[in-house]
């Protein structure tokens, strides 16, 4: 370990935990302990809500264009230090540097400013005489302080996708970050700090107890996790008790149907970046490929082609595609279902650990499977990828949504009929149509049946963080 410690960051200022507990933090590319952050217990959660209660006061009525502008200066400063912030997500995560800034500071900005703007444009119905003698008003108001949780697989973009709606529409924040990624949420509060009043954005670290104890705490009005099935059902039972408002971005398992009239190469290209990005650790990541009968063998050569060109290597390999599985825990874990395999099962590629350093798994390949196969119908989580064959339409949607999961799919087609029947056909929140796992901020990303429910990005993402209120006037 270097000495390097993550403080929790309350009311505008890092401060360790009250009983001064730690847990080490790991660099999943060696599998090393290279800091320490605080093991927050209640008291931690205490003194953050109280701080995030007592900046709601003057934060809920700071105008739209203020909060605007406060996020617009914040983006700009993440912009100036991309650097930094970049070499800490990457430090902490094992993603490869290059990529990282490319595609996700990207997106952190982008959605960050998207928020800032959206800001302007949150309102009620206009007011109108829906009563003789009296008006009647709708007013859009914030819910108050939100506890919000965050996984490990985007630390940085889904704490920005946590923040930003909600300060946009004037709530304040106590903010958890997986116990494995906390680096860079915690820098991005520092950067925050200069453009926000004490307390608005507060950041606690900690375990699975932490974050329970976040969510059960009576202070926050609303509970929002981006996590795992498991994770979600114990939040919305402890939000339960009383009543809070709650947000749920939950685990996927996405179908990729490929007819036979679809462009092999151009199909197998998609899905395998779709599908190995970030080392599989995507809910939306195309992990369950469907194919047309009279198309399968050949898709199964092509995609196997796409997969031994896929890379996978530590931060600073400018030609991996991805870095690292997260912890030694998720390592197991991928390689369990691949050691699990039933004997039908084909592995055309893959299926091993890369090194003896890291946490580095090979992109795989799996086909001959069925419909109730394990790795059909749970989670992976990594750069893994299974084939499945269909006969026809039907065949193809019951398989589809043959799972637990209802997040994102695709279906590749040159039949624009076929394509646009689909979309009504797959039970996602997401159908993409002869592409995979592009995000933009103005549109919804949020899934149904095990997946969750909410929406991230967009005018419907900003919308969950607001409570309606009727007010009448009378005019008599």
């Amino acid at each position: 370990m270097t000495g390097q410690v993550f403080d929790n960051f309350i009311g505008g200022r890092r401060v360790p935990a009250v009983d001064g507990r730690t847990l080490g933090v790991v660099d999943p590319a060696t599998g090393e302990v290279y800091a320490a952050q605080a093991l927050s217990g209640e008291s931690d959660v205490d003194n953050a809500t109280a701080a995030a209660a007592t900046a709601f006061r003057d934060w809920r009525r700071t105008t739209p264009a203020q909060r605007q502008a406060t996020l617009l200066r914040i983006a700009d400063a993440i912009e100036a230090h991309a650097t930094e912030v970049v070499r800490v997500e990457c430090e902490n995560t094992g993603k490869p540097v290059a990529l990282t800034h490319a595609e996700e500071m990207t997106m952190v900005l982008d959605h960050l400013r998207f928020f800032a703007g959206a800001a302007r444009v949150l309102e009620g119905r206009a007011a109108a005489e829906y009563m003789a003698g009296h008006t009647s008003i709708i007013r859009r108001e914030p819910l108050g302080v939100c506890a919000q949780v965050t996984p490990w697989n985007y630390p940085l973009l889904m704490a920005i996708w946590k923040i930003a709606p909600a300060l946009a529409a004037g709530n304040t924040v106590v903010l958890k970050p997986s116990e494995t990624t906390p680096a860079s949420t915690l820098l991005l509060a520092e950067i925050a700090a200069e453009h926000l009043p004490a307390g608005v954005f507060n950041v606690i670290t900690g375990n699975r107890d932490t974050g329970r104890s976040l969510v059960e705490h009576p202070v926050p009005q609303m509970a929002s996790i981006t996590g795992s099935v498991r994770a979600g059902v114990e939040v919305a039972g402890s939000a339960a008790q009383d009543l809070k408002r709650v947000h749920l971005e939950l685990g996927g398992k996405a179908p990729a149907v490929v007819f036979a009239d679809a462009d092999v190469e151009a199909a197998a290209e998609g899905i395998a970046a779709a599908g190995f990005f970030n080392a599989g650790q995507d809910c939306t990541a195309a992990t369950r490929v469907l194919v047309q009968e009279g198309l399968h063998d050949e898709f199964v050569a092509a995609l196997t082609e796409q997969a031994r060109n896929t890379r996978t290597g530590p931060p600073s390999d400018t030609d991996a595609a991805y870095g690292p599985l997260n912890s030694a825990a998720q390592l197991e874990k991928v390689a369990g279902f691949i050691d699990r395999l039933p004997a039908h099962a084909t592995v055309h590629c893959g299926g091993s650990r890369v090194g003896e350093r890291g946490y580095f798994y090979a992109p795989t390949v799996v086909s001959g499977l069925r419909q109730d196969d394990e790795i059909v119908q749970d989670e992976v989580f990594g750069p893994v990828i299974t084939v499945q064959s269909f006969t026809d339409e039907r065949d193809a949607y019951a398989k589809a949504n043959g799972v637990r999961y209802g997040l994102a799919s695709s279906v590749w087609t040159a039949d624009h009929v076929r394509a646009m029947g689909a979309s009504t056909e797959l039970d996602f929140g997401t159908v993409w149509i002869n592409t995979h796992i592009p995000l933009v901020a103005e549109m919804p990303h949020g899934g149904f049946k095990h997946s969750g429910y909410g929406k991230d990005l967009s005018m419907y993402g900003l919308e969950d963080y607001t409570r309606i209120k009727h007010v009448m006037s009378s005019l008599g």
